[in-house]
């Protein structure tokens, strides 16, 4: 999934125009700290580190270009003026054999990071949205 597509699925309804979930969020700065903590908690998560595939993509040395990805990806999927410039999410998860179980932990991580940073309800809903939107990219064994 890119950007655009995932734009359009966390999209609210149709309705007064409002400010983008990336203004609502704060802009650049405060998505940042929060995908800062979010790969934090993932790269340490027992459930997501038992996947040795997973475990082999986390070297260390990667992890400041993981979060600059993941922020530029949130930061233009939320609407703000950033270009992600990574490749799709299918392209980059295909070989790490994502289960059903490691997506929902690695969405309870993100709900965790919402509620530590205060995220409202409304930006945490559409946050959950934009990003459920992209498990069937990366998700290959949903019943597990």
């Amino acid at each position: 999934m890119r950007v655009q597509e995932a734009r359009s699925a966390a999209r609210p309804a149709a309705g007064p125009e409002k400010a983008s979930l990336y203004e609502r969020l704060g802009g650049l700065y405060p998505i940042a700290r929060m995908v800062d903590d979010f790969i934090d908690h993932l790269v340490v998560n027992e459930t997501l580190n038992a996947n040795e595939a997973v475990l082999r993509a986390r070297d260390p040395t990667t992890r400041p270009g993981l979060k600059y990805h993941v922020t530029g990806f949130v930061a233009a999927a939320a609407g703000g003026p950033e270009t992600y410039t990574g490749r799709s999410m299918q392209e980059t998860h295909v070989r790490l054999d994502i289960s059903g179980r490691e997506w929902r932990a690695m969405m309870a991580e993100l709900e965790a990071v919402l509620f530590r940073f205060n995220v409202a309800d409304a930006e945490r809903i559409e946050i959950s949205a934009l990003v459920d939107g992209l498990q069937g990219d990366i998700v290959t064994r949903p019943n597990d």
